[in-house]
């Protein structure tokens, strides 16, 4: 066996652990801004103080854009779909999630119902957003998750 691979099966240090947590929420901080800027959506700044995450799975961030128009956001980015909403609808990180979560039933009973899931890639997305917005309802009811919040 080689040096290399017995350095594989080894668990991450503390600092390894934090060093790739930090890179995770850097990636999906780009994510979640070229998202927005896909949508024309230019964000300015982002509240971290009201943004959560739990690498690897998502990250709720809150922004304020200036262009085209000054408007806060929650945007969420992960192992899911990204998707943004006006920050009017939720006061908070865990409200955010708890309304992607029924907007994603929603859009997926709408996919099922208009027939567009006889194509199997939209049949597919259908049960990505059914999959993820359960998941996401559990993290929403999930108090542990939420106790620094």
């Amino acid at each position: 066996m080689t040096e290399q691979a017995v350095d594989q099966t080894q668990p991450l240090s503390e600092q390894e652990q934090e060093a790739l947590t930090q890179q995770w929420i850097r990636e999906h901080f780009q994510k979640a801004n070229r998202f927005l800027a896909e949508k024309g959506v230019i964000p300015s700044k982002v509240i971290a103080a009201e943004s959560r995450y739990l690498a690897p799975y998502l990250a709720v961030w809150k922004m304020e854009s200036k262009q085209p128009k000054p408007q806060t956001f929650w945007v969420m980015s992960g192992d899911l779909p990204s998707d943004y909403v006006d920050v009017k609808v939720a006061t908070s990180a865990r409200d955010a999630i708890r309304h992607f979560s029924m907007i994603w039933q929603l859009k997926a009973e709408n996919l099922k119902n208009s027939g567009a899931t006889k194509d199997p890639t939209q049949a597919k997305f259908a049960q990505l957003l059914i999959s993820r917005a359960e998941s996401l309802y559990q993290i929403h009811n999930d108090d542990k998750l939420w106790q620094s919040a």
